[in-house]
């Protein structure tokens, strides 16, 4: 749960700190090795009275965090295996992005519908009237279920007047809006990757912490250690992200003490996103095409694509802000390298794709990026606050909610073509993404923009945000009362957008 600092965020945040202290101190690889024990000292267990499992959970972490893959239970295998050819700064992502630690995983039943003991043995039983597959009867004056018999249809629950008759979903196949994830032989998670789209849902939803992405933060150090200018490219949801005083220009004095030659907005970029996408959207539909589906979340116009895939060129073709800010940044400083950090799990893999390597070199989450401040020493809050960063427009920085994106495209449109009236629908979380390309599917949206949001809440409820979604909606809602531009054709960065984009 975002915002909840427990148990499992403990555990995340301790290993990425220490795989950016093993960096900025030049630690011997081989150090790896040790810090399980330095991460779970003692010999009693805090997290699941188990310190041996601990570790081992802790020690897979760890190498995911190096951007290795996860170590099969059956093979013995040296925790640093393969950490040589992963300590470089040039390191992409190798799929997959999102793993399971089998022996972390708690095998939680899924879709089971049970009695609990809150049963009052009424007369009534009105459960085992409403049952179709007659699955409920009682004994020892208490309502049972047959397991074999149920077909989880819920009316069960809803019919009980004591609430005493729960349904139980595992976590992570609940939070999947692709139905990626199944049951292995021992009813552990599995992940089905031609399903997956690396929204990073499941990895939040799991109480257990057995769900882990690799992460670029050890190759990210060497290169800001290195004489090669770094930028960092911070998305729109970064307000208050790494805490409650921590203004933009606080964040940029922290960016720069870790070794980043500046910070630059990718809401400039939402900027330039925007305007393609009102040109895209004003060219095609409906002459083309009947609908036009946002192109900024990977991870959306990923599953889109695999759902219907006959619709697929419905989705913009439009860079994202994130690829249209690193151009610019690499337009303005030729040598540097950028890195891009934001709340997404989706956009690591989204900058290995191979047309996207040459423009964004890293990509860090928040929750990633607090481990090297805290690696560093660095309380953002206490620095003293770099000049203003107000780059672009409140509609730029507006694309980090649900419902954003649509809304500064609309307002290009309007610029461009006042007298066109432009529908719009938007849908977060992948399964309500689904439900609203059905719908296109059946012509309900024809004519219309449709804006997909894999996460709850847009991208400031990402897998890799620090902060509660409903404060961090306001906090963004203040930074945009704060832009000097209101809408993304005032952008000053308009002047590179056929230079960037003629470069496909």
């Amino acid at each position: 749960m975002r915002g909840l600092y427990s148990s499992k965020a403990e555990i995340r945040h301790k290993v990425f700190t220490e795989i950016a202290k093993m960096a900025f101190e030049d630690s011997p690889l081989s150090k790896i090795e040790d810090l399980p024990y330095e991460i779970v000292p003692g010999e009693i267990g805090k997290y699941y009275d188990n310190i041996f499992l601990e570790r081992a959970i802790v020690g897979e972490r760890l190498r995911a965090t190096m951007g290795l893959p996860i170590r099969k239970m059956s093979e013995h295998a040296p925790l640093s295996e393969g950490i040589d050819a992963s300590a470089i700064d040039e390191k992409y992502y190798d799929p997959p992005l999102i793993n399971i630690i089998k022996f972390a995983c708690h095998a939680c039943p899924h879709n089971k519908v049970f009695i609990t003991d809150a049963c009052q043995g009424c007369i009534e039983h009105p459960c085992i009237e409403v049952c179709p597959k007659d699955a409920i009867h009682m004994e020892n004056g208490r309502s049972v279920i047959d397991q074999e018999k149920c077909i989880k249809c819920g009316k069960c629950l809803k019919a009980c007047p004591y609430s005493a008759i729960i349904k139980q979903e595992r976590p992570c196949v609940k939070a999947c809006g692709m139905n990626a994830i199944g049951s292995d032989e021992y009813g552990r998670a599995d992940i089905d990757y031609d399903k997956c789209v690396s929204c990073g849902m499941c990895l939040v939803s799991c109480p257990f912490s057995a769900i882990v992405d690799k992460s670029q933060i050890y190759q990210t150090v060497l290169a800001l250690k290195s004489d090669t200018p770094i930028y960092a490219a911070i998305a729109p949801s970064f307000i208050h992200q790494f805490g409650s005083k921590a203004t933009p220009e606080l964040v940029r004095a922290g960016l720069k003490a870790l070794g980043f030659e500046d910070m630059i907005e990718v809401a400039i970029g939402a900027d330039l996103c925007a305007i393609q996408e009102a040109e895209d959207f004003l060219t095609n539909v409906p002459s083309k095409q009947k609908w036009m589906g946002t192109s900024c979340c990977p991870a959306w116009s990923v599953m889109a694509k695999k759902t219907l895939p006959e619709y697929a060129d419905y989705i913009s073709m439009s860079l994202t802000p994130m690829v249209l800010t690193a151009r610019v940044i690499k337009k303005e400083h030729p040598d540097c390298k950028v890195v891009f950090i934001g709340p997404c799990a989706a956009k690591k893999l989204e900058a290995s794709r191979r047309s996207v390597r040459s423009e964004v070199d890293f990509v860090l989450t928040f929750e990633e990026t607090m481990g090297l401040f805290e690696a560093k020493g660095i309380n953002v809050e206490k620095l003293e606050p770099e000049q203003s960063v107000q780059q672009s427009s409140s509609y730029g920085k507006g694309f980090a909610a649900s419902g954003g994106v649509a809304k500064a495209v609309v307002k290009v449109i309007q610029e461009m073509a006042p007298e066109r009236e432009i529908h719009t629908v938007n849908a977060e979380g992948l399964a309500e993404c689904k439900k609203m390309l059905m719908l296109a599917k059946a012509g309900k949206y024809d004519g219309y923009l449709l804006e997909g949001m894999a996460c709850p809440g847009g991208c400031i409820g990402g897998a890799g945000v620090l902060k509660d979604v409903r404060r961090a909606r306001v906090h963004l809602e203040h930074d945009m009362e704060r832009s000097e531009k209101t809408s993304p054709d005032e952008s000053e960065y308009i002047q590179y957008l056929d230079l960037i984009t003629s470069e496909e």
